[in-house]
């Protein structure tokens, strides 16, 4: 019998053979180990979990094998890369010497407004089939809707029943968890807790599913399983090419095809984002404490990933597949960078960390979900319209918060605005590039949004910052909002920032926190705080308008033109939306 003997050598693994005869001479024949690919917890985890509701849409993928097809995503968008890929030009304008009609001719359909995308398009091609409008989606799975639950309070559930999407006992169907109170919490700073924010659990799936029934009933049409190929955009409509070699004519294309959008990296021409979320989690089973949420909460200072650094914060919030079914989401805010952390990583950091955030060992857990997204952001938002007949909605036009990047929540809020200036804008042949940017106009109070995600974001180099200077000022800050009430803090909660509530919060943190003065400037930089400045004086001069001129012009809309009316229309939304007077308590 031969003896084996492990040793490193110039350190590499080798495995020594020793003859059984020593009298013999032999050479001593190293054999390289080579070292077997060890998978991941999060490998492991996700490969037992079954992932049978896979859909299309942010969010709507829980496969390790998506998993790694995004984090590649990922590592592409934070290349070094100097020089731009050009991205694919999927729309093009035709000169206006040519018309569709010999194109047109082949079209299988002709519609108002052809909605691509429709996780969320079916939203706006609902309200717009409520008001006459002959209406189509293009998806390119089947249109459903995910699993895992959207989080959002009744108000704004309510705002889609105003504008035909759902009725009022819909709501009720579409509720699969209700819970209260809300908290906001600071690594042992404190907490503050709240009632009726993000308190309701509503099921993508039936919800989807109720409102593709509405829109069908209306005379709308769904093609389903098949992706954009090209867009040709003429004087007198827009050809729409599918895979398969169909055609469709539309008087307006609809963008609704998310973040990553490939008619938005046209019009962005594939620059990198400014800002991006990086969100992992969980459905679990196995929570015997399950019936508060967190909408925010912070359990640590900026921790180490890998070579870069990153501030976690947590939501949770009651599961409606089961009583002890529960929710966790762990997210960070980066730049797209070399070095920032992959999506796998943040899981390997979530097994570690969630078991103590929620007091639940690991080993107690059934893992019905594993969450994962990456939730990109622009400073140049919402995206004006680049071509005439095309118009961005939803995430793709990027009208969400840059701090909760809640789409849903901003699709309700402006869902009404958007549904009645697009039925203006078909009606009047108002599709031209400039009256369609109008109805993704300049919003003061989004843009000032952005210093606060600034201010979310471990600093890299921080030498001079504390590390729990983040908890810090958002415990001030919310601590602060509390005291000043209800009229203060809910409007921030639910994205809507408006000018009198932000200076009362700014002017309290001031007085009462001082010494973290000097932390901010450090954190965010001087840069940041200048540009934010802007934003804020047009945020006070949107609200000034909202309040003092619109009820001045609004009564000679009917008297002007209609195209001079429509244009009219929009700017007053803009004063009132931009500076966000809309939100009422």
């Amino acid at each position: 019998m031969s003896s084996l003997q492990l040793q490193a050598i110039n350190g590499k693994s080798q495995l020594l053979v020793r003859t059984p005869f020593p009298n013999k001479k032999c050479v001593r024949k190293p054999f390289i180990l080579r070292p077997q690919a060890v998978s991941s917890k999060t490998q492991r985890i996700m490969e037992s979990v079954s992932v049978s509701g896979e859909v299309g849409g942010a969010g709507g993928a829980y496969s390790y094998q998506a998993l790694k097809r995004l984090d590649q995503l990922w590592s592409n968008i934070c290349s070094p890369q100097q020089v731009v890929q050009e991205p694919q030009q999927v729309v093009s304008t035709i000169p206006s010497l040519f018309t569709s009609s010999d194109l047109a001719d082949k079209a299988e359909g002709s519609y108002d407004v052809i909605v691509c995308g429709g996780t969320l398009g079916i939203f706006i091609a609902t309200a717009l089939c409520a008001r006459g409008l002959r209406v189509a989606i293009v998806e390119r799975n089947v249109l459903k809707g995910r699993e895992q639950e959207w989080n959002i309070s009744r108000k704004e559930l309510l705002e889609l029943v105003e504008v035909g999407v759902l009725e009022e006992d819909d709501i009720e169907r579409v509720t699969s968890a209700k819970f209260n109170p809300n908290r906001c919490g600071f690594e042992r700073k404190g907490e503050i807790w709240v009632n009726n924010i993000l308190n309701l659990g509503v099921s993508p799936a039936r919800l989807i599913e109720i409102v593709k029934k509405r829109f069908i009933s209306l005379g709308g049409v769904v093609f389903e399983g098949l992706s954009v190929s090209s867009i040709s955009v003429y004087d007198d409509a827009a050809i729409l090419k599918l895979s398969g070699d169909k055609i469709l004519s539309s008087r307006l294309i609809i963008d609704a095809m998310g973040n990553f959008s490939p008619i938005v990296k046209q019009i962005r021409r594939g620059r990198k984002p400014d800002g991006v979320c990086l969100v992992v989690g969980t459905c679990a089973r196995g929570f015997e404490n399950n019936s508060l949420s967190d909408v925010i909460f912070s359990s640590s200072t900026v921790k180490k990933v890998g070579d870069s650094k990153a501030q976690y914060f947590w939501e949770a919030f009651p599961a409606g597949s089961g009583p002890l079914d529960r929710t966790t989401y762990m997210f960070t805010y980066v730049e797209p960078q070399p070095g920032s952390p992959k999506l796998e990583e943040l899981l390997e950091e979530y097994w570690d960390l969630m078991p103590e955030y929620q007091g639940v060992s690991l080993d107690n857990l059934e893992i019905l979900r594993v969450i994962y997204g990456i939730f990109p952001t622009y400073r140049e938002s919402p995206l004006p319209a680049a071509f005439s007949r095309v118009l961005q909605f939803g995430d793709a036009s990027g009208i969400q918060s840059p701090v909760s990047f809640g789409g849903f929540g901003s699709l309700t809020r402006h869902l009404g605005r958007l549904s009645a200036g697009i039925h203006e804008a078909i009606s009047g042949d108002y599709l031209d590039s400039y009256n369609l940017s109008l109805l993704n106009p300049y919003m003061p109070n989004l843009s000032a949004s952005w210093l606060f995600q600034r201010a979310m974001s471990a600093k890299q180099q921080s030498e001079d910052v504390p590390e729990d200077f983040i908890n810090e000022l958002l415990y001030a800050n919310f601590s602060c909002m509390q005291r000043l009430g209800d009229p203060v803090l809910r409007p921030f909660l639910q994205d809507v920032v408006q000018f009198g509530p932000l200076s009362k919060t700014l002017g309290l943190v001031m007085l009462t926190r001082p010494q973290i003065l000097p932390s901010i400037f450090k954190q965010v930089g001087i840069p940041v705080l200048l540009d934010w400045s802007r934003h804020f004086v047009m945020l006070g001069y949107y609200t000034l308008l909202a309040t003092f001129a619109d009820p001045i012009v609004r009564p000679f809309l009917n008297t002007l033109p209609s195209k001079t009316s429509f244009r009219w229309k929009r700017h007053l939304e803009a004063w009132k939306y931009g500076s966000g007077l809309d939100y009422k308590l």
